[in-house]
């Protein structure tokens, strides 16, 4: 007799899970939750509290400032992924994988530098480049190279003003930007090198230029790949402020500041202490709400539900 042996009541996947499963509650899910709550409070710098209900979204319905820092982060989020992020970090893959492996590993390599640079050396390099002459590097090189590009009829100093409005938002995506395009570009790299080289080879012998190889071959192959890091950037950008507040903080005026670090600033930052942590929940709790929107907005879209099916096989 075959006794058929019984499962157990609890199976070993769950076992394995619930670590992880136990880091997303602490670490995420928790946070989020304590969010929620404050922002429903009037908890001050002081630590004391009181239940106040929706007056810190009433409150942010009535600030003359949530409307123009919802324009530059939607605009900053959407200039930089385009820009750098997706954009640029596709460019240098198909770039660098087309050129000899050596030249094109040292390349990306090079381009890896601000990423793993820390922040505070990263942005100190950018405020000594833009500075004004002769302490700037680049008013340095205009002014040893007899160069024009001096706006005299607003100074009388030779030098180039770097960071006018509205031109400081080129210089917040660029300073993001050469971050951000890393994480793409390594990515993408991977994607390219794991398509079959028969594809390419058939491309070739069908007498398909290498822009139509690129166009008709590679990027449909990659489609998966460019979709999640464009989710995955729009998320990151939503949330992140740690460049903006060390290169420009926010200004000049409210004009590069963006609603993480609106946030940053109203529960950390505010002028003489009167720190506002309920009012700084409250945004952060938004900004939480526009990153899910976000993501079911790219879950359906993208159709991310095919990328986790089991792929289907016909056998004939």
């Amino acid at each position: 007799m075959i006794h058929r042996l019984k499962r157990p009541k609890i199976p070993y996947l769950y076992i394995f899970i619930m670590p992880a499963v136990l880091l997303i509650v602490t670490f995420f899910l928790a946070p989020v939750i304590l969010t929620l709550f404050i922002s429903f409070t009037n908890m001050d710098y002081m630590l004391r509290w009181e239940w106040a209900g929706l007056l810190n979204y009433y409150k942010m319905m009535r600030d003359r400032w949530a409307g123009l820092i919802l324009r530059n982060t939607i605009f900053y989020v959407i200039a930089t992924l385009a820009c750098f992020n997706v954009g640029m970090a596709l460019v240098i893959s198909l770039l660098t994988t087309h050129i000899h492996d050596k030249a094109g590993a040292a390349f990306r390599a090079a381009w890896l530098l601000p990423r793993i640079t820390p922040s505070t050396v990263y942005i100190v390099v950018w405020n000594w480049a833009l500075a004004e002459y002769p302490y700037g590097l680049f008013n340095w090189i205009l002014r040893n190279l007899g160069s024009d590009l001096t706006l005299r009829k607003f100074t009388m100093q030779p030098v180039h003003p770097w960071l006018p409005l509205p031109w400081v938002w080129v210089w917040v995506i660029l300073v993001n930007g050469f971050i951000g395009a890393s994480f793409g570009m390594i990515i993408f790299t991977a994607a390219i090198k794991a398509i079959p080289i028969d594809y390419i080879n058939a491309a070739k012998v069908d007498g398909a230029s290498t822009l139509q190889t690129i166009r008709y071959v590679i990027l449909p192959m990659i489609r998966w790949p460019i979709l999640f890091v464009t989710a995955y950037q729009t998320l990151s950008l939503l949330t992140s402020y740690e460049q903006i507040l060390l290169f420009t903080d926010g200004g000049p005026g409210y004009a590069t500041e963006v609603w993480a670090l609106y946030s940053f600033h109203k529960a950390f930052a505010e002028y003489a202490g009167a720190f506002e942590f309920a009012y700084g929940a409250a945004l952060a709790v938004v900004l939480v709400i526009i990153g899910l929107i976000a993501s079911v907005a790219y879950y359906k879209v993208f159709r991310f539900r095919e990328l986790m099916m089991e792929s289907k096989i016909e056998v004939t």
